[in-house]
């Protein structure tokens, strides 16, 4: 049963005249009582089938004639090579097998209308249909995005000599900021949590890899329903020994752009599928991303009449209006110590700023890498933890790796799904990964 032939290897041009056995499910079909067109898809793309009743036999014929859209089926035939077919290919079906029927009185309910109104995925039908929409040419494409984005991230700190390492998702403390904790049953304790980042196990295990890096999932209960929020997202973290804020930022900048020539070398015809500009995706992956430092940058906002004062965090609705002129990603560096976490470090030059960046992409987008220095020496962390008022217990194996022979070091966190709905050009961050979880759905 394994498959031989693909549609896209056909419309490649790889059997122009020649045989072929193509496995997949009807996209389309319409026709006569002696002639069938059936639209056939499978992952690699669709292509127009042409059966005639007088070629494949009554039984044959009147078994496709009576196949609804999603029936799964086996076709036989020859490959034409016609310019006016989808794709420059059509087959010329000799056989068919019908593996999959579809229920007249229960039809496939993705319909076409259904697609055109659905504003990228976001109508609650389609929601609720979710595990039908994946088949879909819009949802099919950003599942192949999804694919060369984790593959490139792979890739990117492999090449560059990192380490995969895995933390657990149970965890007793937050990195983030207990508001967005999902607390859960664990065997009677009230104190067991989601975890919201893996930056703290990895940073245990910073002084053995000295380089390491993951992709997994992280949790927050962030009641936002802005474009660009999950409750359940994917996190690309990296830990660095030895390194400060600007070198971490080297390696974010490097792994985005990777990540975007990834999307040109690999995903050129699913961007023109989403109507993305190429030339866009180019220049996100050739050139420099400048840096500003969070004071420059309140001063723009204030200098377009945006309400802030310094000392704030920026929220999305900051970020969108700083952003909107940008061409390419900006660093926004040096926050206020007063808006970040205890383990962010303290700039030695000035007690006022940590030594932190946030990585913004344009187009309205924001945030999309968290990172930097972290908070050391024992003194310096004790100092920090006890200055927020958070109680020690919970992290005391954090400051043991302060303890046993701490060294500068640093981080980042990169949203995948958040990268991959900027590079996509996706309306809402739901249209990027398979089964979304929001404040709303957990379902399907």
């Amino acid at each position: 049963m394994v498959k031989s032939h693909w549609v896209g290897e056909v419309q490649s041009g790889m059997y122009d005249d020649q045989e072929v056995e193509l496995k997949g499910w009807i996209y389309r079909t319409r026709g006569s009582n002696k002639i069938r067109f059936i639209v056939l898809r499978d992952s690699t793309g669709t292509i127009q089938c042409v059966a005639k009743r007088d070629t494949v036999g009554d039984e044959i014929f009147e078994g496709l004639k009576g196949a609804l859209i999603e029936t799964s089926v086996i076709l036989n035939g020859h490959v034409n090579v016609d310019e006016r077919a989808p794709g420059g290919h059509e087959i010329v079906v000799s056989s068919a097998t019908i593996v999959g029927s579809v229920n007249p009185e229960n039809p496939f309910p993705i319909t076409q209308s259904a697609m055109e109104n659905a504003d990228g995925g976001e109508t609650e039908f389609l929601l609720d249909n979710r595990h039908l929409y994946l088949r879909t040419g819009r949802m099919t494409t950003m599942l192949k995005l999804r694919s060369s984005a984790f593959g490139a991230i792979h890739s990117y700190f492999r090449d560059s000599d990192f380490i995969e390492y895995q933390a657990p998702c149970f965890v007793a403390g937050a990195v983030e900021g207990g508001s967005t904790l999902f607390e859960v049953p664990y065997f009677g304790r009230k104190d067991v949590y989601l975890t919201q980042s893996w930056q703290l196990y990895a940073e245990a295990a910073m002084p053995a890899l000295e380089k390491l890096y993951t992709i997994a999932p992280s949790f927050r209960a962030e009641k936002s329903r802005t474009r660009r929020h999950l409750t359940e997202f994917w996190h690309a973290e990296m830990e660095m020994a030895w390194a400060g804020n600007s070198d971490i930022m080297e390696h974010g900048e490097g792994l985005v752009r990777h990540i975007a020539q990834t999307f040109l070398d690999e995903r050129t015809p699913e961007l023109e599928s989403l109507g993305r500009d190429l030339d866009l995706i180019a220049r996100y992956a050739d050139n420099p991303y400048p840096r500003m430092r969070y004071d420059e940058a309140v001063e723009t906002l204030q200098g377009m009449s945006v309400d802030i004062e310094w000392g704030q965090d920026l929220d999305y609705s900051k970020e969108k209006i700083l952003t909107q002129d940008f061409d390419v990603p900006h660093f926004l560096t040096h926050y206020p110590k007063v808006a970040k976490p205890f383990y962010h470090r303290v700039d030695p030059d000035d007690e006022k700023y940590v030594l932190c960046h946030d990585l913004l992409a344009p187009e309205g987008y924001g945030e999309i890498i968290g990172g930097g220095e972290r908070t050391w020496s024992e003194e310096e962390i004790l100092r920090r933890i006890d200055e927020e008022g958070t109680p020690r217990d919970a992290y005391e194996f954090y400051i043991d790796v302060r303890r046993f022979g701490g060294v500068p070091h640093g981080g980042f966190g990169l949203g995948v799904d958040r990268v991959i709905s900027w590079l996509s050009g996706a309306e809402h961050i739901r249209e990027v990964i398979p089964f979304p979880r929001d404040s709303r759905r957990v379902t399907p």
